[in-house]
């Protein structure tokens, strides 16, 4: 997928500017690995995650993201950030349940996101949502924490 490499790019950045760590060290004491995965069923009809590069339109596509503390001290409230790819719709499923979204990549809240409209609360549409974002209090040193977000190809 095209949006994979700049998703990666972003997603290093975003790490790099949210995590409650110092310049000195934030860049060796935090690594991520990103994987994109065909979400499909099985003969049994059991959930199965299969590697992808390329997907066509109505494919879900779950985007995970593991962050490893690789210094040996723990990293306290880290925020970690997975953007929306350009082309995808969020589908509603994340894991774990506890991120928050965002329309605009800069305020985030609970999920549904809400707006008003004709001075009703009604729920902003997934599609409308461009990233998610995870705070993870405690990351002990040389442990890995997962997130990850499922999309659906436009």
């Amino acid at each position: 997928m095209k949006g994979f490499n700049y998703l990666r790019s972003i997603l290093i950045a975003g790490v790099v500017s949210t995590a409650a760590l110092s310049a000195a060290y934030a860049e060796d004491a935090l690594s991520m690995e990103l994987t994109a995965n065909k979400v499909a069923k099985d003969a049994e009809g059991k959930t199965v995650y299969l590697p992808v590069r390329n997907a066509a339109a109505g494919t879900v596509v779950q985007y995970k993201a593991t962050y490893t503390n690789t210094i040996n001290k723990d990293i306290s409230d880290l925020a970690v950030t997975l953007p929306v790819p350009a082309n995808m719709t969020f589908t509603g499923e994340a894991h774990p349940t506890s991120a928050q979204a965002s329309i605009d990549g800069k305020n985030y809240g609970d999920m549904p996101l809400m707006r008003k409209v004709n001075g009703k609360l009604v729920k902003i549409p997934l599609s409308e949502y461009r990233a998610l974002r995870w705070n993870i209090k405690l990351l002990p040193a040389k442990k890995s924490a997962d997130v990850s977000l499922n999309t659906i190809v436009n």
